[in-house]
């Protein structure tokens, strides 16, 4: 029994060691998200509200307003890059360790944390 309990404390040790090394990647990536959907939103109020934008052409448009083209494009990119992934991928981690644990009647929480169920009545 205290062989299993080692393992179970390992296993836990580590999981909220893999956890906790997403963490500061996870908020760089937050932080350049939010920082380039921002941009990107003040561009298309700008775009939108010049009376300019519907007397011409898409292009000539885009054209004329370069910061919301390039933070528009830079957003596109780092959606195509995976920044979605890299934003939620401690979360992804801990769910999946949840979808195993479950069999075992154990669960974890967000941080990496085991949590033990009680056993099923028989």
């Amino acid at each position: 029994m205290a062989e299993q309990t080692e393992d179970l404390k390992a296993f836990e040790r580590r999981l909220t060691e893999v956890i906790s090394g997403h963490q500061p990647a996870a908020r760089f990536w937050r932080i350049i998200f939010i920082f380039v959907t921002l941009c990107t939103m003040v561009g298309a109020w700008t775009w939108l509200f010049d009376p300019e934008t519907s007397q011409v052409s898409l292009s000539q448009s885009l054209w004329n307003h370069p910061f919301f083209t390039i933070s528009c494009s830079i957003l596109l990119l780092l959606f195509l890059f995976g920044i979605h992934k890299r934003v939620v991928a401690a979360s992804i981690i801990a769910s999946r360790c949840r979808t195993f644990l479950a069999e075992y009647n154990m669960s974890c929480d967000d941080n990496g944390k085991l949590i033990l169920k009680p056993r099923p009545a028989p």
